[in-house]
Order: C-alpha cells, then structure tokens, then sequence
C-alpha cells in the first residue's frame, strides 16, 4: 500500500494497516512528517508551526492501542487546567478550565449569575449534540445523506437526532443561551476551529465545545511532536517512509489505482494509494491526469478560512498569558465580512500560543510563570483570512499593515510584543505553495449550511483502490478529526479486501477470512 503525504490521517492509516499485516509505504514531500504539524526554526528556537490544541486524546490512545504500544510511553502529556484566557480589553480576561464548575464559576464572576446558568444550559446543549453524533458521524462511516446518519443514531432517538439542529444557524442558537455578546462571541470563535464563519456555520458545531470541554492536552514540544511519535510507532509497525520527495501522478491500470510516480521518476507499486492531500489536490490534476475524476471539484467560494501566523521568539509584557490566549475584535461581525469579502480584517481577533507557558494558574497556586524579565518565549499567533492564496499575492506593504492590525489587537487588550522580535510570517500565499490547490485553506470545505458535513470527501473515491484521508475529509478538520478519518480510511480498505476475499477465493489467499498481521500481506 502507498500512502501520500504523512499527516495526521495517513499517519494513522499507515500505522493501523501495517498493524494487520501489510505492506506500507508512505511518501512526504518534506523532510518530516505531520503535513500542517509542523515547526520552523526562529532566532535559535524550534517554534511549532502548525495546530497547537489538542483534544479528543482517546482516539490516539485507541491508535498506540491497536499496535500493542501507549501513548505515553512515546510523548511526554498532561492534562491543562485552563482550557484557554480570553480578553476583550485591558480591563481583564476570563479564563475557561478543565474542571467545567469553574468554568461556571469564573463566568458568573465576569458577566453575572444569568450568565453563569446560559454557560451551564450551553455546556449541556453541546454535551447532547456531541453524544448524539459521536460513534454515527465523527467515528463512523461517511454518510453522503443525512438519512443513513439518523439510521445509525437510531429511530428511537428521533429528538436527540433533532436536537442537532442542523438546519439553525450557528451565531443565533447562541444568542438564545447569551444575552452578554461578550460570551456570544467567545463560544462563536469555535466555528473557526473547523475553519467555519460562525455567522453561516449550522447550531451543530456546538459540539466542538464540548470536545474542548472533554480536556486540552499539552504535549511536550508540541502537535508536531505527536507526528514523530507516530512516525515512530508506525516504523515499529514495519512501515516505510521515503520523505522528501514529492508524488507526481497516481497510477492506473485497467481503472484501478495501481501505485504512484514519484518527482524524481521512480514508481511505487501498490494495490490499494490513500491520498492524504486536500482532495482539490485531485481534482486539480496535482497528482495527475488520471485521477482528476476521483473526487469531485469544489468550488473556491466552499474553502474554508485561511489564515496570517507570525512565528516568533519574542519578549513580552503586561497581559499575565497562558498556554492558549484569544484577543477578540471588537466587531466581530466586521470581521468576517472583511473575511467573506476578500480582505484580510483590520481589526482582527487575534489567537496567540505561548509555547513556553506550560505551568497553568491553580485555585491554591501562584500565577503561570512566565520567561525570566528580558528573556525571549516561543509564541505562535493566528489571524484569520480568505483563502485566496492563489489570486492574491500579498505584498510587503500588506503584510506590514497586517501585523500593525495584529499588535493593536494585543496593544488594546494590555499584551506588548517587542518591536523588532524575531519572526516568521506566513500568508494564504504561503499555504497555498505548502498545500496545493487549497488557496490556503486549512480545514477543507467550510462548514457553512447543514449539507456542508455531507459533502465533505470520504475514504472512497470513483477510482477503484484509491482512497482519502486527512483534515480536509470526513468528518472534519483538526487533529483528532484527521486522526479519525486516517483510521476509516483503513477500515474501509480492510472491509473492501474482505469483500474482494469472498468473490475471489482463489485469487487471494485467505478465502473468506482476513488475514492475520502475522501471516499475509498486501502491498
């Protein structure tokens, strides 16, 4: 088997179907794994470039299970106390915590009782809507209609089924719980975790709320720590990897996937290429001619947001940070209709993690503690933007206008970067040349609408023996998200051998029954 690209999803999928017993192959154009997990060098300091939350740790868990390993034993992982801080001006902050009374607390100190007891019938709305769609949607088989998803949930469970309320819009549902547009907008920016405007994104994505109420994990060095982890656990497996080197074109014979030409002209031969690129990778002709028909194309108005990140190894003063750190805009509506219409916004929410920030705030502790007075901290800052990185070159002087937008978001909300810190910055531009054929975009399809969810790409494609995986495919982008679809990915390939065992008994060794990790393979 022969896997394209070493993210999240075809890591999983590479390490799950070596774990049956067969031959895997992956393929990486740069020199590490992890696709978007990854990190650049800034001013001496390796400074994570790529997602930086991490939930849903049981669907990892369930991975280093399934190949006789844990987790543990391979990243260094502890629960945060404080899911993320959160500020509008200088006036303070509020902070949301692992344990969910204090976040229920800490609520009712910053907006009143009213709005501690909106935040906990919030809390329970999400809690619903994530067990309603957990093992049929975000674990289960794509569903290309909502249909086959009700039948999963189950015809006894019709108004937990409604209660997803996929047909309500997203920023109303939360205007019903929150009368402060303070928290409004503080549970909205969870639509742009999946790369959504939460002013067009469904009621559904509530659910993400609760995923990040479930436990934040800190892992030491990182998102892009927990790919070499599972680089490692996969060679463990007896997986190949040959990186830096891109893949070319997706061979075909007779109409059926039959391994991969690389850039530098050498061929892979396998049965069954899962391609962990953007599917517009494929519909694009990126991977070649033959398999421009095996997805279908999506229309640039459906991508997701992209995003300006600054990586840097700054001094900073004032705002007491911690790990995760939000500074809102103080219109958010403006924002995203900048967003919506091509520009990137002037006054912009900005998202900001302090890499260095590890040692969180406790009910009987002192204050996170911060780098020594003139000691530079590893930080990453997240502004959203269009996807337009293949129409719209962003200039210096454009750049330069965007981090002043970003530094009078952190000035107005009491956070002061050194001027001239080192740092790196990268536009949808940027992305674009790092993931092809996105335009930036990092999560896909947007989920804009309830039938977004359904028409995400799933594991199969019109080519016999190709599939997908990865972030932008079902369910949803993110981390665990891509995880799981690098996980049904290769139970679809286990069930389609299966079926190939029974039809042709003779030509596969095995006959009806799969073979075990000890005693076959497939290439």
């Amino acid at each position: 088997m022969a896997i394209i690209g070493a993210g999240m999803g075809g890591l999983t999928s590479a390490a799950m179907l070596a774990a049956r017993g067969h031959d895997v192959t992956v393929i990486e154009k740069e020199r590490e794994v992890g696709g978007k997990a990854r990190s650049v060098m800034v001013d001496g300091a390796t400074v994570e470039a790529g997602p930086t939350v991490f939930t849903m740790r049981d669907v990892f868990d369930q991975v280093f299970a399934a190949c006789g390993a844990r987790l543990s034993d391979y990243i260094d992982i502890r629960q945060a106390e404080v899911i993320a801080r959160h500020a509008w001006d200088d006036s303070g902050h509020l902070d949301l915590f692992a344990d969910p009374l204090r976040s229920e607390e800490a609520i009712g100190d910053f907006a009143g009782a009213d709005a501690a007891a909106s935040y906990r019938a919030f809390r329970a709305e999400a809690r619903r809507i994530y067990k309603v769609l957990d093992e049929p949607f975000l674990r289960g088989d794509k569903a290309y209609t909502p249909l086959p998803m009700m039948w999963r949930i189950g015809p006894t469970r019709i108004r937990d089924a409604m209660a997803m309320r996929p047909f309500d819009n997203y920023w109303k549902a939360l205007s019903e719980h929150f009368a402060d547009p303070r928290l409004q907008q503080l549970f909205g920016r969870y639509a742009t975790y999946c790369g959504s405007d939460p002013f067009r994104a469904p009621a559904t994505l509530m659910l993400i709320a609760h995923t990040e109420a479930r436990g934040v994990w800190l892992i030491e060095g990182g998102i892009s720590a927990l790919a070499k982890a599972l680089r490692k656990l996969a060679e463990k497996m007896g997986v190949q990897f040959r990186t830096g080197i891109a893949v070319a074109q997706v061979l075909t014979d007779n109409r059926r996937a039959s391994g991969v030409r690389l850039a530098n002209g050498d061929s892979v031969s396998a049965d069954f290429v899962i391609s962990n690129a953007d599917p517009a990778a494929l519909s694009t002709g990126k991977l070649g001619k033959q398999a421009v028909r095996s997805v279908s194309h999506m229309s640039p108005a459906k991508r997701s947001l992209s995003a300006l990140v600054w990586f840097a190894h700054a001094q900073t003063s004032g705002f007491d940070l911690t790990h995760h750190n939000v500074f809102f805009s103080p219109d958010y509506a403006r924002e995203f209709d900048q967003i919506r219409s091509g520009r990137p916004p002037s006054e912009p929410t900005v998202y900001l993690c302090a890499q260095d920030r590890t040692a969180h705030r406790s009910a009987n502790s002192a204050p996170s503690m911060p780098p020594r007075e003139g000691i530079r901290e590893r930080i990453q800052i997240i502004v959203n933007a269009p996807a337009n990185g293949d129409t719209h070159p962003y200039s210096p002087e454009e750049i330069e206008t965007c981090t002043l937008a970003m530094r009078n978001t952190l000035d107005r909300c009491g956070l002061t970067l050194e001027r001239d810190m080192p740092c790196e910055i990268a536009t949808p531009e940027d992305w674009e040349r790092l993931f092809p054929a996105t335009g930036g975009a990092l999560y896909g399809r947007a989920s804009h609408g309830w039938a977004a969810s359904f028409q995400r790409q799933g594991p199969k494609t019109r080519i016999s023996g190709l599939y997908c995986a990865g972030g932008a495919t079902h369910p949803s982008a993110g981390v665990p998200m891509a995880a799981l679809s690098g996980l049904l990915a290769a139970r679809t390939i286990e069930r389609d051998l299966a079926s190939m065992r029974r039809f042709l008994p003779a030509a596969i060794p095995g006959g009806m029954s799969m073979r075990s990790a000890r005693t076959g393979s497939t290439g």
